[in-house]
């Protein structure tokens, strides 16, 4: 009896974790641990930084299977195999990899977005459209490196880490879930990061770039938009997008039918279902699961430090594309247009805007930019879903 008892014990000691952890697990264990303190005391977006520091922690527990990568390193993902055989993290991970997950956080960022900025001022557009510019730069950038043969990135790789400059999470989750499973958790880390991270990057950056004259600029109050004109934009958004770049309909399509219930104003119940109750439960599971990607085999390697270099690189340039475009619209228009605005058009939203407002009123208290900014913010939105649909229909 007491031989069957010991042995029983030594069975179980054999098992656990303690006998079976390595190293790289444990160096994993403690960046999970590391990113739930800056997800809890520093709160750098810890609504999703949370979930996805825990999901690494889950994933990297030796012995407790609850994801397995193989299972979707594969052209054809085995559903079967996953529903009967697979972990918890595994099934829910398949919102993210069958591309559910990212679009229905955009049918809830659209129920809170007003556009309205952005249609009485157009062109915001051509700004939300210059910051996307560190998407690109970025991706060349990692061809280069490439090139090299410092690092193989294939173009697939390149191009789910220019998608960081873009500054919008389930944009890049979207993207890189397509192109680069592989590369999921370290780039998500790195684009929820830098978001966290607008009020410390852009300043100076913006400061850099442009003169105290400029930054004291005063802009005239926006025009009122019309109930019918915020109904006709999440359409007429849809159907031009669909019709130039198809596979960019699901993030910008989800994002204008949440800001059209939204604007109608006949289906609350739906609005405040799609920007809590589903929005939040949908962050649960996508976080956790994008954590659970970051196993050891895949975030421990010179790839995620280069991906965390390049990634804070396609931000700057992001930032930097809307500040200098925005100085060129300034001359062209007479000196009517504080540059600052266009830093806002990385799709931070609202941090960006309010960074431009505060660094704004830094020089002059009187200046009120918040409203002007977040043209160009909402801008950015919907054009990293753009670039990323673009970038999908290239590459994917």
């Amino acid at each position: 009896m007491i031989e069957t008892f010991v042995e029983t014990i030594q069975n179980l000691w054999n098992q656990s974790a303690f006998c079976n952890i390595t190293l790289e697990q444990g160096i994993m264990l403690l960046i999970s641990f590391f990113l739930m303190y800056l997800a809890i005391v520093k709160q750098y977006e810890p609504m999703l930084m949370l979930p996805i520091a825990f999901g690494m922690a889950l994933t990297n527990l030796p012995g407790a299977g609850l994801f397995h990568p193989e299972y979707f390193m594969t052209t054809s993902i085995p559903y079967a195999e996953v529903l009967h055989d697979g972990g918890i993290l595994d099934v829910l991970y398949l919102g993210v990899k069958c591309g559910i997950f990212p679009p229905l956080i955009f049918l809830g960022i659209g129920c809170m977005t007003d556009f309205g900025p952005l249609i009485a001022n157009p062109k915001s557009f051509f700004l939300g459209a210059a910051a996307q510019g560190g998407i690109f730069f970025t991706f060349l950038g990692a061809c280069a490196l490439s090139a090299t043969g410092i690092v193989d990135f294939s173009l697939a790789d390149a191009a789910s880490i220019g998608i960081i400059g873009g500054a919008d999470g389930p944009t890049a989750i979207w993207l890189t879930s397509k192109l680069a499973p592989e590369l999921l958790g370290s780039i998500a880390v790195a684009a929820y990061s830098y978001m966290a991270l607008v009020p410390v990057i852009q300043p100076p950056i913006m400061k850099a770039l442009t003169t105290k004259k400029e930054r004291k600029i005063k802009m005239g109050m926006l025009r009122s938009v019309s109930k019918t004109e915020k109904i006709i934009f999440p359409i007429a958004v849809t159907v031009i997008v669909a019709f130039i770049i198809p596979s960019a309909a699901p993030l910008v399509g989800m994002l204008m039918l949440g800001n059209l219930f939204k604007e109608s104003g006949v289906v609350d119940r739906l609005v405040k279902t799609a920007s809590n109750e589903l929005m939040n439960i949908i962050v649960i599971m996508l976080g956790i699961t994008v954590g659970a990607t970051a196993t050891a085999a895949n975030f421990l390697s010179i790839r995620t430090i280069l991906i965390v270099v390049l990634g804070l690189l396609a931000f700057c340039i992001g930032t930097a594309c809307g500040v200098l475009l925005a100085k060129l619209m300034n001359k062209l228009t007479g000196g009517n247009l504080n540059p600052l605005i266009g830093s806002a058009g990385v799709s931070a939203v609202p941090m960006a805007a309010r960074v431009s407002q505060k660094v704004g009123q830094e020089e002059d208290p009187s200046n009120f930019l918040l409203m002007h900014a977040m043209g160009p913010n909402v801008a950015g939105v919907i054009g990293s879903a753009v670039a990323a649909g673009a970038l999908m229909a290239i590459f994917g």
